[in-house]
Order: C-alpha cells, then structure tokens, then sequence
C-alpha cells in the first residue's frame, strides 16, 4: 500500500510488480480451478467406466462357468454309464 502513496521511481516500479504478481496469482489460481474441475470429470468417467468393464467380466465369468451337473439320471443303465 505504501508503495502507491509514494511517488518515487522504484516506489512505482515495485507497485507495478506487486499488481502484476497478484495478476499472475489469480490466472494461477483460475487454471488450477479448470484443471480440477477437468480431472473431477475424468475420475467419474474414469469410476463409470471401471464399473461397465467390472459387469462384462462378470457376464464372462459366467460363460466360461461350466453348467451346473443334471440331477440324478433315472432309467436304465446301460454299459458306457
């Protein structure tokens, strides 16, 4: 603040340096904003995928699951049984 009451020469070079810093901070700021905001959205789509990919393995997982045995076998019996 006193840098901007003062008048002198490197009073006004140091007021621009102080306004241009806090310039700097704020597009800073404003893109690590963008930036999370971007990889929130990844995540989900990243959770939505993994949870799809987590359902055709289980349906894979089925299909290679031999079927289940039939019950008892009635009727005769021959050799080969």
């Amino acid at each position: 603040m006193l840098s901007s009451v003062l008048t002198s020469k490197r009073a006004v070079e140091l007021n621009i340096l102080i306004i241009r810093a806090f310039v700097r901070l704020r597009e800073y700021l404003a893109t690590n904003k963008d930036l999370a905001r971007k990889l929130e959205e990844v995540e989900r789509t990243q959770k939505e995928h993994g949870a799809h990919i987590q359902q055709i393995y289980n349906y894979i997982q089925r299909l290679i699951e031999p079927a289940p045995e039939a019950g008892k076998r009635f009727g005769f019996r021959t050799k080969d049984d």
